[in-house]
């Protein structure tokens, strides 16, 4: 018989006692969500302000989601990829008719999507840019956030992702974000067969480049001949007002790289675009996933994406973004505790006055969660305040409200 947690304080422990200790969660367990609300073991109702790290988009538990999903797992959950199954095919037609290219490649998360990206610019970079072999150059930029395999983290400047898992494979280059002659310079190098950036730098705390510099790697990459690689998998599908966050400059990326939300959270898909040009490098055995492309991920995906459009999620985002920023701004005049607003969207991160060693930013986070919101922090003084782009101007006003109140007080305090 499967035993059931009955209270927070027994899941707590029994995670600290049987888990491995690579997380620091907020102190609060979930049983229940339902659109933009969560609720603990206890039956506390929470605002979500951290959707997943943008995976639950659509928000929690979206019925048509759920509907798509439990119709399909009745009739045939995983193939592998030995044989067809009838369901990728559409799913694969589907997202490049949506972003407009010509393959996919279908992965789980996006750790595997990046990973995936990595072998395809490296091969086409010996195969059609005439790299010499094991010469490829990747250039990545500094504060990024791509996953945690060590491949991955060979191309991260974060000393906890890094520190103790060396030695790190070689083929990176590393430059500053937002650095437009440091790019020119970077990618004048011959060997270099890719760029790999986030439109937005969202685990770092949602730093948003100047604008036009997203153009500026288009176009330095076009003259250069190397691949534009573009993570939008905590940026893509509505997050920042936009179906992509390169659509705000109208840049279309060689490879585009997709997860969280193209699931809607329901179970872990991602998946790879790029052109014919691109993609058919990989032939038959050289890359691969047992549940990648898996028949109930693909149906999941496309009713995902396709709630986002009839629902008109980027709208909402867009929308309410600006409304949500207007309110924090304000909240600035009011206080010395929050120094500055930024964000796209839906996508927004508060920066506190303090520094990011202290824990001031915390203590702010379980302030919101005693008042009924769900944030965490990110690189010690920054909290990230992203809600499921379901959310209503109503619930957007009353979790400012909120967020409002929790940090007023605590400077009072």
């Amino acid at each position: 018989m499967v035993e059931e947690v009955t209270n927070s304080r027994e899941a707590i422990l029994l995670e600290d006692q049987y888990g491995a200790h690579n997380y620091h969660p907020i102190p609060v367990v979930l049983t229940r969500g339902e659109g933009v609300f969560m609720w603990d073991v206890e039956g506390k109702r929470y605002y979500d302000f951290l959707s997943a790290y943008s995976a639950v988009n659509q928000g929690h538990c979206h019925p048509r989601i759920i509907q798509a999903l439990t119709d399909q797992a009745k009739e045939l959950t995983l193939t592998s990829r030995a044989f067809y199954n009838d369901k990728l095919g559409l799913a694969e037609k589907y997202v490049c008719e949506t972003f407009g290219y010509q393959k996919a490649l279908f992965m789980n998360s996006g750790a595997e999507a990046n990973e995936t990206a990595i072998k395809l610019a490296r091969k086409w970079g010996y195969t059609k840019k005439g790299i010499p072999d094991n010469e490829a150059v990747i250039v990545a930029v500094k504060k990024n956030f791509h996953g945690r395999t060590t491949t991955i983290i060979s191309a991260s400047t974060d000393p906890s992702a890094r520190k103790g898992f060396g030695p790190f494979m070689p083929g990176f280059e590393i430059i500053s974000y937002d650095d437009i002659a440091a790019m020119e310079h970077a990618l004048s190098n011959s060997n270099v067969c890719a760029l790999w950036i986030e439109p937005i730098q969202g685990e770092a705390g949602v730093y948003v480049p100047q604008e036009g510099y997203l153009k500026a790697a288009e176009s330095i990459c076009r003259k250069h001949n190397v691949l534009l690689m573009m993570d939008e998998i905590q940026t893509g599908i509505a997050r920042t007002g936009k179906m992509l966050a390169s659509d705000h400059e109208n840049v279309r990326p060689d490879l585009l790289i997709l997860g969280k939300a193209l699931s809607g959270g329901v179970l872990p898909v991602s998946v790879v675009l790029a052109d014919d040009d691109i993609m058919l490098v990989i032939q038959p055995g050289e890359h691969g996933s047992t549940f990648g492309g898996n028949p109930l991920a693909a149906v999941v995906c496309m009713e995902a994406l396709q709630v986002v459009k009839d629902e008109r999620l980027a709208e909402n985002a867009e929308r309410l973004g600006e409304i949500f920023r207007a309110r924090m701004k304000a909240l600035i005049q009011k206080t010395d505790l929050v120094t500055l607003v930024r964000g796209k969207g839906l996508l927004n991160a508060i920066v506190i006055n303090d520094s990011p060693k202290s824990d001031t930013a915390w203590k702010i986070c379980m302030a919101f969660k005693e008042n009924g919101l769900l944030a965490k922090p990110t690189h010690g003084n920054i909290i990230r305040l992203a809600p499921p782009l379901v959310i209503t101007e109503e619930q957007l006003h009353e979790c400012c409200d909120i967020i409002e109140k929790s940090i007023l007080e605590y400077r009072r305090s």
